[in-house]
């Protein structure tokens, strides 16, 4: 059959959708584009926000529309926490975050039955009830340059706004030595750069209770694929203790970019939020990884409008983000969740309030982005693909780059040095 897949939310979802893909061509299936015609789309949808959730319904109305005969199947998030809400949407086959080889034999039979089939068939287990890592194939189809290595799901922090734990279930861990047959297997491929992804992985090794943690992980990856750039997904403020920045600082591999959980910089907020730290321990973090790094490339989510925040409380996070100068942000309006504690806290932030708090909020982390990218003056470069006469790729730092060149540099690792600033990358020449 031929399949096209869209894909909605984080990095764990396109790992996932990945591991499909390379599935349904290992079974003897062909891929199409989502645009295209197709006797099956998937929809593989996410809840973080309420315009994931409407994005997701949009992508299932699409498909129908556009191959009224095809079978239409839904996974993911949003529909493992919300099935009724897809509900009147002519859907075929329903499924959620877990067993994604069976929900591609569900897929199978849909396609074959879909004629005697009317009604949708409902696969959903109970995620709260999981216990086993479910492994997946690592690496995409195309000719990539960065691989994405799920080696945790799950997460049990039930921060007050988050659905998250609700569609994952608890944490569970991909052993160290699955982790490295995958990075010499994905060595082997070509790849040059893996990225250790999870729902929370600073979790990681908790439920394997042999005492191995996140650092220990890291470091075995990274002696797996020695040469191989190895970065790391989001972590939460915990994670960076002395003895991880000690170890983490002497592996070559490992990217200086890290991604630190901070929602808010207020102190009351975080504790309305659920979130299990203040800003004095997000600030050691920071100083901790500076200590240990070179100019390390630090970055981190907000949330504003959160329920209650008020304009000081919004002002003291204002205040915070730029005393940590972070190189990027992410910034999100307050997005309530059903089923979660936020949803029914009283003194809901108006939208129009939420939408210039985040303006605010997102022109100083454009100004802190536009600093950090000015101290650039060299920098080596991993390239990924050509556009418009253009060479990109990025940074250890994860920053972007742009060179004009006339030789094929997929995939290729060259020193840049840098003339200037593009909007959000850098500009540079490849220095022979």
């Amino acid at each position: 059959m031929k399949v096209a897949i869209y894909t909605l939310g984080c990095k764990v979802n396109q790992y996932e959708t990945q591991a499909m893909e390379r599935e349904l061509i290992r079974r003897g299936h062909t891929l199409a584009d989502f645009e295209d015609k197709a006797d099956a789309y998937v929809i593989n949808t996410c809840t973080v926000t309420a315009v994931s959730d409407k994005k997701s319904r949009q992508a299932i109305r699409r498909a129908r529309r556009r191959s009224p005969g095809a079978v239409v199947a839904v996974c993911g998030c949003y529909a493992q926490t919300q099935p009724e809400a897809l509900e009147g949407l002519d859907i075929d086959l329903i499924a959620g975050t877990g067993d994604r080889m069976g929900f591609l034999d569900l897929l199978e039979a849909a396609v074959r039955d879909k004629v005697q089939n009317k009604a949708p068939v409902v696969a959903l287990d109970k995620a709260l009830w999981r216990r086993a890592f479910e492994p997946l194939p690592a690496g995409g189809l195309a000719a990539r340059t960065r691989a994405m290595l799920k080696v945790e799901d799950g997460c049990v922090n039930f921060c007050a706004y988050c659905i998250i734990p609700y569609a994952r279930g608890p944490v569970r861990s991909l052993p160290i030595a699955g982790a490295e047959a995958e990075v010499r297997r994905l060595a082997a491929e070509g790849y040059k750069e893996v990225v250790l992804t999870g729902i929370e992985i600073s979790s990681w090794g908790q439920d394997l209770r042999d005492g191995t943690g996140l650092i220990d992980l890291v470091e075995a990856v990274c002696a797996a694929g020695p040469g191989l750039r190895v970065r790391l997904g989001s972590l939460e403020p915990r994670t960076i203790t002395e003895d991880f920045c000690r170890r983490a600082a002497a592996l070559p591999g490992l990217c200086p970019h890290f991604h630190l959980s901070l929602q808010s910089g207020c102190d009351a907020t975080l504790e309305r939020m659920g979130r299990k730290y203040d800003t004095a321990r997000f600030w050691e973090s920071v100083e901790l990884l500076r200590g240990h790094f070179q100019d390390p490339a630090i970055t981190a989510d907000m949330i504003v409008g959160f329920p209650g925040e008020t304009d000081e409380e919004f002002g003291q996070s204002l205040d915070f983000i730029q005393r940590c100068a972070f190189s990027s942000m992410h910034i999100f309006p307050y997005s309530p969740r059903p089923g979660t504690p936020a949803a029914s806290m009283p003194d809901q932030v108006p939208p129009a309030v939420k939408e210039e708090r985040a303006r605010l909020a997102g022109e100083a982390a454009a100004r802190m982005e536009q600093s950090y990218l000015a101290r650039w003056t060299e920098a080596a470069v991993l390239f990924e693909e050509e556009r418009e006469g253009l060479w990109w790729g990025h940074t250890p730092h994860y920053l972007r780059v742009a060179v004009k060149s006339g030789e094929d540099l997929h995939n290729r690792l060259r020193r840049v040095r840098v003339t200037g600033v593009r909007e959000n990358a850098l500009e540079g020449e490849i220095i022979p």
